[in-house]
């Protein structure tokens, strides 16, 4: 700054450095009073050639920026030995003029950090605005994700509840940087967690932070984070929590509107069940179709609700690659080929399928449902119903049924029964001999081992 005169002495190489305040004193040892990064001005009333040396080790131990020598006062010049001292510690040593006050240099350093201050306050502002344009686009949290890597000049992850990578920008090897954050997200799980954890290596600088109960975000850089960089991530927290929370409402309505195209359809309603679903952006496939009963309702947004199961309908030719997919979150149950005046037995067979599912069954594979399926449900479940009533009704012995199921499936042999349910077969007998007597049927008849077995698999599991 030409109007301050001012001359460098020593330590030209070094004047990058960060100079955070400007300090003055007189005092031979100032360092008790300063912080690190100070610009210290003094005139050197203190000093003389024997003291020089200590003076700037001290200053140099401290973390001073910087030496101002004010000359015309104490000293006519800068000492030798201080010019020698300073040159040798790498300490900046600037020449001062009688004729700019020390005021000056502090007046000028001062606006020259509001400058710095609001410049990166607008750089702020700034990213902020970017980050929720970028929030309001159709991928929003994930383009969030990305504008967030290209803010902090570095890499980003969004991550679901159990640390899995959903999302990753300029991430490298996005799986393995979630598996070394495991540590941070497990501390972040548990009861009076704080807010954020931050984590520094050589080279990289990371910030991991919750959203909600529903996942995490992870932000890195090989440069430590500033304030205006925590003020960015954060801004980037509060919009990528919001909008977990907006796509959850969201998706709770839509699923609601699904539950009820699926009453439509089941009451018959065909017609007004696709204008109900057209109005959400879907679409009801062509007969005949295949009926997918899923036992989790969290990955498939274009399921029906129905009771605690998530109902698909799928075209009969897509239904493989439809069941591989659904397959990756849960066990699959998938009906025959049926058409909307089915689909209560469509949905009827994948639940009976799911209940054999590992994680994958279809009905028309199952042994013995070619029979069955022939059959009303509600016939047949009232049926089993009234056979198997004296077997539910026997105090609390739930094991004879389960017992006969086996007996029954493995053609009478004794000892292949008792080996599946893990008892010795005289127990096995003595449970077959009350099964007889309750029901009042001869299990060495095949009419009755016949009926039985039907009624096992339409009644409840």
């Amino acid at each position: 700054m030409a109007p301050l005169h001012l001359e460098v002495l020593a330590g030209s190489g070094v004047l990058d450095r960060q100079v955070r305040w400007v300090a003055v004193s007189e005092l031979e040892d100032p360092t008790p009073f300063l912080e690190g990064g100070e610009l210290l001005l003094t005139t050197g009333m203190r000093l003389g050639p024997d003291t020089a040396l200590p003076y700037v080790s001290r200053l140099v131990a401290r973390g001073v920026a910087g030496l101002g020598f004010g000359v015309g006062l104490s000293h006519e010049d800068v000492p030798p030995e201080l010019v020698t001292a300073a040159a040798e510690a790498g300490l900046p040593l600037i020449e001062v003029p009688r004729d700019t006050p020390f005021i000056a240099i502090g007046k000028a350093v001062s606006e020259l950090l509001a400058a710095e201050q609001y410049e990166e306050i607008s750089r702020a502002f700034a990213a902020q605005g970017r980050l929720t344009r970028a929030a309001l686009q159709a991928e929003g949290m994930n383009s969030v994700i990305e504008r967030l890597a290209r803010e902090i000049d570095g890499w980003a992850l969004l991550l679901d509840a159990a640390g899995a990578v959903r999302h990753a920008a300029r991430a490298g090897r996005p799986d393995a940087r979630a598996r070394a954050l495991e540590p941070e997200l497990a501390r972040l799980r548990t009861p009076g967690a704080p807010s954020s954890i931050a984590v520094s290596t050589p080279g990289d600088h990371v910030i991991v932070q919750p959203l909600g109960r529903r996942g995490f975000f992870a932000v890195g850089s090989a440069r430590p984070f500033t304030p205006i960089g925590h003020t960015i991530v954060n801004a980037a927290g509060s919009l990528l929590t919001l909008g977990l929370e907006q796509g959850r409402e969201q998706r709770t309505a839509e699923r609601r509107v699904r539950a009820a195209v699926l009453r439509l359809l089941l009451a018959g309603e065909r017609a007004a069940a696709g204008e109900t679903l057209a109005a959400i952006g879907g679409e009801l496939p062509a007969e005949p179709f295949v009926v997918l009963a899923c036992d989790t309702d969290e990955s498939h947004a274009q399921g029906f609700p129905h009771r605690d199961l998530t109902v698909m309908l799928t075209h009969a030719e897509e239904a493989e690659e439809a069941i591989a997919l659904a397959s990756r979150r849960g066990k699959v149950g998938a009906s025959g080929p049926v058409g909307y005046a089915e689909l209560a037995q469509g949905i009827d067979q994948a639940e009976r399928a799911l209940a054999s599912a590992a994680p994958v069954a279809r009905f028309p594979e199952l042994a013995g449902q070619g029979l069955l399926s022939l059959l009303d449900p509600a016939t047949a479940a009232a049926f089993s119903s009234a056979l198997l009533a004296p077997l539910r009704e026997y105090g609390s012995r739930a094991d004879l049924i389960e017992s006969l199921r086996a007996y029954l499936a493995c053609n009478g042999h004794w000892d292949a029964a008792a080996q599946r349910l893990g008892v010795h077969r005289h127990t096995l007998r003595y449970r077959m001999r009350r099964v007889s007597e309750l029901l009042g049927r001869d299990l060495d008849d095949p009419a009755a081992r016949a009926e039985l077995w039907i009624a096992l698999s339409c009644g409840p599991r």
